[in-house]
């Protein structure tokens, strides 16, 4: 099985959550383009932390974790739970997919090194994939996704695990 489906829970639920976290300006077209831009960064940072076949079986069966510890730092702990059980999706967060994703959506230099970085990638194997709209965002993605863009907005979550996504990228 190629690693990307295995990663498929996981890009999806992490990119889920930092849209809501950080939800888009206007109507359906800003919320598809800040879909777009989330899920090119989770994708680009799930393959950096989970660079083989394996590593991606491992997660899948061991799970990721879970968006407990991100809602925390954000001031969201608990708002989702309110009504009873949190959404099973949430447990397919992986926390720091969504730091380093944060990281390359907050720092544009970070999005073009990440993907040098994955170049031989097997993630990459047998499909043409383009993530314009993370490494090289327009001005309409830019208007659609102001929060899920915005440094300072970002800091706390891409703090969390920028170092690793340094020396992953320095490595």
């Amino acid at each position: 099985m190629p690693a990307d489906f295995s990663l498929s829970p996981l890009i999806a639920a992490t990119a889920q959550w930092l849209t809501r976290a950080y939800p888009p300006g206007g109507g359906a077209l800003d919320h598809a383009l800040a879909e777009a831009q989330a899920r090119q960064a989770v994708t680009v940072a799930a393959w950096l932390r989970y660079p083989t076949a394996m590593d991606a079986a491992l997660v899948a069966v061991a799970g990721p974790g879970g968006s407990s510890g991100l809602d925390r730092v954000t001031g969201a702990d608990g708002t989702e739970a309110a009504a009873g059980e949190p959404d099973p999706w949430r447990t397919w967060v992986d926390e720091v997919v969504a730091s380093w994703a944060a990281s390359l959506l907050s720092t544009p230099g970070l999005a073009a090194a990440a993907m040098e970085a994955l170049a031989g990638s097997p993630h990459l194997e047998g499909a043409p994939v383009e993530f314009r709209r993370l490494v090289d965002p327009d001005e309409r993605d830019r208007r659609a996704a102001p929060l899920l863009r915005h440094p300072d907005l970002l800091a706390p979550i891409a703090a969390l695990h920028r170092d690793q996504l340094l020396l992953r990228l320095a490595a």
